[in-house]
């Protein structure tokens, strides 16, 4: 089943999507939309354009494991979303994904603009990534 990744910001929102045997996750841009309802169905239409079965989100909960307001905003945009789509939507923990994607883009010597423009839709793809592993690891576990 195809699987969308939002990591959703107040300004980017990277996208990825995996493939229909859940084994390849990858990028599908970065939206800019500061209004999150406008957003939220921005989503949606992109979920029912790539097929997506399944969304998830992610969510960034601190390193001691506790919710910030960066956490809650993304579980009410979640909840947004939810409304929006006929599909379900998740949540999914994406502590150090930004971190990553940026050691990423420092390794690919990606700069300046260029960086700004892709390091939500790789910080995407590495949530998706995750997911998609947790989800090898555990076929009968149910999130």
């Amino acid at each position: 089943m195809k699987i969308l990744a939002v990591d959703y910001g107040d300004v980017r929102t990277g996208l990825a999507i995996s493939d229909n045997s859940e084994f390849l996750a990858s990028p599908v841009g970065t939206l800019t939309e500061r209004d999150p309802r406008r957003l939220a169905q921005k989503i949606s239409q992109t979920a029912q354009e790539h097929g997506a079965k399944l969304i998830v989100v992610g969510l960034p909960i601190n390193m001691n494991g506790t919710k910030g307001p960066r956490a809650e905003r993304c579980e009410e945009f979640a909840q947004m979303l939810k409304e929006l789509v006929d599909c379900p939507v998740e949540m999914w923990d994406e502590r150090s994904t930004t971190v990553t994607a940026h050691n990423i883009l420092n390794t690919t010597n990606v700069r300046g603009k260029a960086r700004k423009a892709v390091v939500d839709t790789v910080a995407a793809t590495i949530i998706l990534e995750s997911y998609l592993e947790y989800r090898r690891k555990n076929p009968q576990t149910e999130i």
